[in-house]
Order: C-alpha cells, then sequence, then structure tokens
C-alpha cells in the first residue's frame, strides 16, 4: 500500500502564548488523533521535530554552506511529521482529515516513491 508523508506547517507564533496546560492538552489531542490513525492500520510512524534547532545546507562539496536552521524566509515552520498508508493521494488526504493541526496550520502530503 503506498504511503505518504504528512508535513503539518504553522506559523512560528502560533503557540507563543499558550500556557503549560493548554499544550499537554494540545500534546493530549494530537497524540489522540495518532492514536486513532494507529488503531485504523494507518499510521506508519510519526515524530515531533524538535523546536529551533537544526542546520541547513547549501551547495556541493568545498563550496558548500552550512546555516543555522530551520529557518525559512517565511514565519512558517515545519513541527514534525507523520508517514500514513493510504490507496493514494485521494484517500490521504481523506485519513489525516480530521489532523488537529488544521485548526491552526496546514498539512502537506507527499507520497513516497519506493524506488526498486
Amino acid at each position: 500500500m503506498p504511503r505518504f508523508i504528512v508535513i503539518p506547517r504553522e506559523d512560528t507564533e502560533t503557540f507563543a502564548d499558550v500556557s503549560p496546560e493548554e499544550m499537554q492538552a494540545i500534546v493530549q489531542r494530537y497524540h489522540a488523533w495518532s492514536m486513532e490513525l494507529a488503531g485504523a492500520g494507518r499510521l506508519h510512524m510519526g515524530e515531533k521535530l524538535k523546536d529551533g534547532e537544526g542546520k541547513v545546507l547549501r551547495g556541493p562539496g568545498p563550496s558548500m554552506s552550512v546555516t543555522d536552521g530551520p529557518f525559512v524566509e517565511t514565519k512558517e515552520i515545519i513541527g514534525g511529521f507523520w508517514i500514513v498508508e493510504a490507496d493514494d493521494l485521494d484517500h490521504a488526504v481523506e485519513v489525516v482529515s480530521g489532523c488537529p493541526h488544521l485548526e491552526n496550520g496546514s498539512l502537506e502530503i507527499r507520497e513516497i516513491e519506493v524506488l526498486d
């Protein structure tokens, strides 16, 4: 069955003023949603990315530059990812349409190409 990566995107300020209690409630909603996908046999894996850390590499070999990241030209960041299984792209959209992330951000869905 095809696999799709689901990439949550959000504004960097989305959770800036959230209390620890509110954040815990948000995390619990994401966990419940992920467990629902897992229970349906659709979740292959998922991870949250650590906030504010990373590097961006550009260019090959000796001309490669390494800068602090993950910074982009917009205020939008990637917060993690899920790998889900679905029949096709339209089915993947259906599978993840209940994600709590859609209340404050967007999801990018891309099929993972299997190379033989």
